[in-house]
């Protein structure tokens, strides 16, 4: 009776096939193939694996077979046969370097169109390609003409690594046991926006539908301190994000907290926060401590969780009636917060900061 090959795979090829496998963003061909090679790798017969996958038994073989020969990239289908293409490797490289390229200096026109784009290169280039044949050839090299992606250049800062290890190690390793370690930062120009009509909740199929029509009333500004290793939150409505108001809320806390403690600061190097002023109040409290992030490095601040947790949670889907309304729910949240409020565990290794 003919059994089939059996199908070994190194410990690399099983956690790209996993990623396959489970991807989101996995074409479902590819993810059946993944499955595939890693029933077989577990010892299934191609039978039970074509209705697992739901593929014909003889698809099930042939996959197998290509792994056996070509490894993962048997996995991958041949080019297919159709007509030689128009524009060769030469003209190509032309539409992606005219693509990528800026505009003429003082064109008030900052984006190319596919449109234009093909005008420019039939009269500078004598390629005469069409703008939807421009959208194809520039797609397949992953080039888009109309998508951008936010990005900050990352100031030179010789001390960056330091800073990072530093809030990092107050994070897992507290000085002693009679300090407290609070991560503080400010929330600016939260909108109190009132919805002209209600969300359309959303139903099996359809996503919340929001009509784009409000009203404002003014803004709310928070300033908030989050403790670390507990993580409760304090939180105070200002009126202004100067030097002042930053000192007053530490005069706050210095009289919340033991007078026995080690109050340990971590911020970023906002001006408020590195204010003449500021400074001058911190070398007249020597047991407040302060340790600033890296420029344009927010995300080390651990209070940023807890704002992002505030936006998803009470302001993205909210509609207030008055200034006084957002701020009554934001204090709110914070409160019935803090009763089951648990520390972030920080992972610090590529992988999402979760709540412990």
């Amino acid at each position: 009776m003919w059994k089939a090959p059996v199908i070994v795979v190194s410990d690399e090829e099983r956690v790209v096939l996993h990623r396959r496998a489970a991807g989101h963003t996995t074409s479902v061909r590819d993810a059946k193939r993944a499955r595939i090679i890693l029933l077989a790798a577990d010892g299934v017969a191609s039978r039970r694996i074509s209705k697992v996958v739901g593929m014909h038994e003889s698809n099930v073989a042939k996959w197998r077979k290509r792994f056996l020969e070509h490894r993962l990239e048997g996995l991958v289908d041949d080019p297919r046969s159709g007509r030689p293409r128009i524009y060769g490797h030469d003209e190509r490289m032309k539409i992606a370097a005219a693509a990528t390229s800026e505009r003429t200096p003082g064109d008030p026109v900052s984006t190319w169109t596919y449109e234009e784009l093909a005008e420019h290169l039939r009269a500078s280039e004598g390629i005469g390609a069409s703008a939807s044949q421009l959208w194809r050839i520039l797609t397949g090299m992953q080039i888009r003409l109309d998508r951008v992606r936010g990005w900050l250049n990352r100031r030179d800062d010789p001390e960056f690594w330091n800073r990072v290890r530093d809030v990092v190690g107050l994070y897992l390793n507290p000085p002693k046991e009679k300090a407290l370690v609070l991560s503080v930062d400010e929330k600016t120009a939260i909108q109190a926006k009132e919805r002209r009509y209600p969300d359309q909740l959303p139903e099996a199929g359809r996503v919340r539908r929001r009509e784009f029509e409000y009203r404002r009333h003014g803004t709310v500004s928070l300033m908030a301190a989050l403790d670390v290793h507990g993580g409760e939150v304090l939180a105070r409505d200002i009126a202004r994000n100067d030097a002042a108001t930053f000192c007053d809320f530490l005069c706050d806390i210095d009289r919340a907290v033991d007078p026995s403690m080690e109050i340990h600061l971590v911020m970023d190097n906002g001006s408020s926060h590195t204010a003449k002023a500021t400074k001058a109040w911190l070398a007249t409290h020597p047991r407040f401590v302060a340790h600033y992030t890296p420029p344009h490095a927010s995300w080390v601040n651990q209070v940023e969780l807890f704002f992002s947790i505030l936006q998803r949670k009470v302001i993205r889907n909210g509609s207030f009636t008055s200034r006084q309304d957002l701020l009554d729910k934001l204090i709110a949240f914070i409160a019935d917060y803090d009763q089951t409020a648990k520390p972030f565990r920080w992972t610090y290794a590529a992988d999402p900061l979760v709540v412990a």
